[in-house]
């Protein structure tokens, strides 16, 4: 386990972030501690920009003259992340961490305004097409550096993966509301993938450090949409997570870890602090990671998104 903490975070002089549903819990928390050191700027990504701005002016507080910038996203609308990525790639000259934080849990049977599962389609599909869209910019701020580079993905997953089925994804459902599955089933599917799609992105471009990371049981707002599909989670869940849950301040770590620390592999699933080799079977599953790999290249081609990767 890794001895990580606040005070390892380096100096970020120079560097730009983006952080998705950057205006709360460990999103906000991320984007408050990664302030505390200096970097160039860090882009808030959020559904409301009243939202963003909120947390901006919270941070602020804690950290004059912290320079950060709302991005309105929706990441269950594909159209909303390719017009945020336009203003992104607008706004910045160079990308040094994109950290996929946002994401939705144990819904109730609902799709996206594309047609997707509602929790792959913003936890997977929507965090996929904003890293294709800009790739391109890390790939070049990755090329910047005489010194070596140290771009870095660090997608948010979750313990829950192993929730999947046993065939990990179950690609025919993908594009319906898959109600005759569990909320935190589908959930599950939604967090393997983003493991497996963190591993493909790590095999394919290797001068970027890409990373899953599970944060832990986080006292976050999280919960409150499992209570929606769970009658016994409105009782228990308080209880559980009194007794097994941290703070922000404490679960927010894993992620600045993998964004910041030395000792990152790229292609890796995290457990708390910096803990590797505890995904399940099907996180190693070469075969559906390259099937989830171009069914996503296929499905993002579909709506006439950029060229393949």
């Amino acid at each position: 386990m890794s001895t990580f903490s606040l005070k390892s975070i380096p100096d970020l002089s120079g560097k730009v972030i983006l952080i998705t549903g950057g205006n709360a819990g460990l999103g906000k928390e991320a984007a408050l501690q990664l302030a505390k050191h200096n970097p160039s700027q860090i882009l808030v990504g959020s559904r409301s920009e009243e939202k963003a701005r909120t947390a901006i002016a919270d941070i602020i507080k804690s950290v004059p003259g912290a320079r950060l910038t709302p991005i309105v996203m929706d990441l269950a609308s594909l159209e909303s992340v390719k017009q945020a990525a336009k203003r992104i790639l607008a706004t910045i000259s160079r990308l040094d961490i994109l950290m996929n934080n946002a994401g939705i849990m144990a819904v109730p049977p609902a799709a996206t305004v594309d047609g997707y599962e509602i929790q792959f389609g913003t936890n997977h599909m929507g965090h996929a097409l904003l890293t294709k869209l800009l790739l391109p910019l890390l790939l070049k701020t990755s090329e910047l550096s005489k010194t070596g580079s140290d771009v870095r993905i660090v997608t948010l997953t979750s313990y829950s993966h192993t929730r999947a089925p046993k065939i990990g994804i179950d690609f025919s459902k993908l594009r319906s509301t898959d109600p005759n599955s569990s909320a935190l089933t589908r959930y599950g599917v939604s967090k393997l993938a983003n493991i497996l799609y963190a591993k493909q992105l790590a095999k394919r471009h290797t001068n970027i450090k890409t990373v899953a990371v599970h944060p832990g049981i986080v006292h976050t707002n999280l919960g409150t949409t499992m209570k929606q599909s769970y009658v016994l989670a409105r009782i228990l869940l308080p209880f559980a997570t009194y007794f097994s849950a941290v703070d922000v301040e404490e679960g927010v770590l894993n992620q600045l870890w993998g964004a910041t620390s030395a000792e990152v592999e790229s292609g890796q699933y995290y457990e708390p602090v910096g803990v590797g080799g505890k995904g399940s079977s099907l996180t190693e599953d070469v075969e559906l990671a390259e099937k989830l790999w171009e069914w996503t290249e296929d499905e993002l081609a579909r709506w006439n998104m950029e060229a393949r990767l």
